[in-house]
């Protein structure tokens, strides 16, 4: 009878007095793919990561039970040399003939499964890579150390990775930086990397958050395609539930580290019994926006708006002068008070480029105001335009300082566009923005003493719309506010947002990629592309009838 590849058995992961992860079953077969659901802070990254003691200061008990590769599955990997580094790890003492409990393993006995047997891909591309390193140089390393390669052999694997993955022009590729290139390319390179070392078991950890719906596809089509090439199972960690159901063969659901509901996808995703993965499938994002008044004043509106970079042109000609790339060419837009207006595209359409523009934190061309009044340029002359345009980013825990306690981040702008109030006054505009967003003393004791990690994701996202909020702004731009979230507190935080522009009459100026967002806050819609509004107007007509075939490749009609 043929042994699973891993089989888990009560498996328990504790910090101190917490526990995080209790009493987890599942078996898992090679060539299987199984997802693994639930909200933040259900225990799913942190069992994963446990599986090979990734989790730094976690105490883990049960057992994790490994299934050694026979002779016959590893003919492959016969003829490939040993690195001097991995020769003297021998393999670890069996419990059972071909059977490893990785619970019990050492750090020591666990560096050759770390990558060879088991590889991960990573959530966060810029976070995994060495910024200081080309994308070719790190894929090398891998090899050169796990698979003992010399540096000329391991250059023409990595090409092979990359054209596997479908990097284009691997060989101009290879030598980038992970800054260089885009997020989806980014996120081929980890794939490449973690597929270096041929491993049977590929953890995928979010690997299509982040990313624009045509790349999550294509990195989704990507997985399938390399897991049926190299017969590996695949663990996908997300909580994407059109991903799981689009990709996996079975899914676990996990509730505050237990194990709630598994089976086959189709099954459990189309007739869930729990209560939470009801909750689950349930949590779409509602709409629930007032309309503008039909004598809503204009508050900002762009007029041929242009953004370009400058860039280093090739050959000798680069010697005499830069050229030019443009961004943003020729957009043209209104947004009325108390509207939103989405706007949508794939990574490098110019989505960010005219973000930043209607920030006046880059240089453009073309007419832009708001309230009547344009970008200058100079620091004094545009404080009250910063007043009346705040942004919330994407990622709260990048955009917050680690070091500035609640009290600091909610009330640096007060300092700067109030300061004649004095402290009190200070500390009572910051508790109300705070309880605005649905942060109080009473749910969380010490709140304005607490730094930003000590909150889950959901809850630094309302820091930051509280710090946007705090010094009473007309306009938020909101750049991918909920895409790292997951379904539920994505829900959650867009009723915040719907419930605020209630109450305070807000303008959003919208920047996403999930259409679902876009269906439950937008009333005007921009469709960009390579830098150009290709299609733009109301969101019912823009979702339900596309006229670009591009627009109905995004909103997937």
């Amino acid at each position: 009878m043929k042994l699973p590849l891993l089989q888990v058995r009560d498996l328990h992961v504790r910090f101190g007095l917490n526990e995080v992860v209790r009493g987890v079953n599942f078996s898992f077969e090679l060539g299987e793919k199984l997802a693994l659901v639930g909200e933040s802070g259900s225990g799913k990254s942190v069992m994963a990561l446990s599986l090979v003691k990734l989790v730094e200061g976690a105490q883990l008990s049960g057992r994790c039970l490994w299934t050694e590769q026979d002779a016959k599955d590893a003919s492959h990997l016969a003829s490939e040399a040993v690195s001097d580094n991995a020769s003297d790890l021998a393999r670890p003492e069996r419990l059972a003939p071909q059977i490893l409990d990785l619970v019990k393993l050492s750090e020591r006995e666990l560096i050759p499964i770390r990558g060879q047997d088991i590889a991960y891909v990573f959530q966060e591309p810029m976070t995994a890579l060495n910024p200081l390193f080309t994308v070719g140089d790190q894929i090398a390393e891998v090899l050169q150390v796990k698979r003992g390669m010399r540096r000329a052999q391991a250059w023409e694997e990595v090409l092979s990775l990359l054209e596997q993955t479908g990097i284009p022009e691997p060989a101009r590729r290879a030598l980038a930086y992970p800054h260089q290139l885009s997020g989806g390319q980014r996120q081929r390179i980890l794939i490449a990397m973690a597929l270096a070392c041929r491993p049977r078991l590929l953890v995928a950890d979010e690997p299509t958050t982040a990313l624009d719906v045509s790349l999550r596809g294509q990195i989704l089509d990507l997985l399938d395609k390399l897991q049926q090439r190299y017969g590996m199972a695949v663990l996908l960690i997300s909580h994407d539930l059109t991903a799981v159901r689009r990709f996996a063969d079975r899914v676990l659901v996990m509730e505050r580290g237990l194990v709630v509901e598994e089976g086959a996808t189709k099954t459990v995703l189309s007739a869930p019994q729990h209560p939470y993965t009801q909750k689950l499938l349930d949590s779409q994002p509602l709409r629930d926006v007032p309309l503008p008044l039909s004598d809503a004043p204009v508050v900002m509106q762009a007029q041929g708006l242009c953004v370009s970079y400058p860039v280093p042109r090739p050959g000798l000609r680069g010697w005499f002068g830069r050229g030019e790339f443009v961004a943003v060419k020729g957009a043209d837009f209104a947004l009325l008070a108390g509207q939103t207006l989405g706007v949508m595209g794939e990574s490098g359409s110019g989505k960010s480029s005219l973000a930043l523009a209607v920030l006046g934190l880059i240089p453009s061309q073309g007419r832009l105001t708001m309230a009547g009044q344009s970008w200058s340029g100079r620091a004094a002359a545009d404080l009250p335009l910063r007043r009346r345009v705040q942004v919330v980013f994407q990622d709260p825990f990048s955009s917050l300082s680690p070091r500035m306690t609640v009290q600091a981040l909610v009330s640096e702008g007060l300092a700067l566009h109030f300061p004649e109030l004095d402290a009190p006054s200070r500390l009572q505009r910051v508790l109300q923005a705070l309880s605005d967003v649905g942060l109080t003393e009473a749910e969380f004791g010490g709140l304005l003493q607490r730094y930003p990690h000590e909150f889950s994701g959901g809850q630094r996202q309302r820091l930051a719309i509280a710090r946007a909020l705090v010094v009473e702004p007309q306009i938020l731009v909101l750049d991918e506010p909920t895409s790292a979230l997951d379904v539920t507190t994505q829900k959650q935080v867009l009723q915040l947002l719907q419930q605020l522009q209630k109450q305070r009459g807000l303008s959003y100026f919208l920047i996403t990629h999930d259409v679902s967002v876009i269906r439950a806050m937008a009333h005007q819609v921009m469709v960009m592309k390579s830098g150009q509004v290709i299609e733009a107007g109301d969101v019912d007509q823009i979702l339900r009838a596309p006229q670009q075939p591009y627009t109905q490749l995004l909103v997937g009609t």
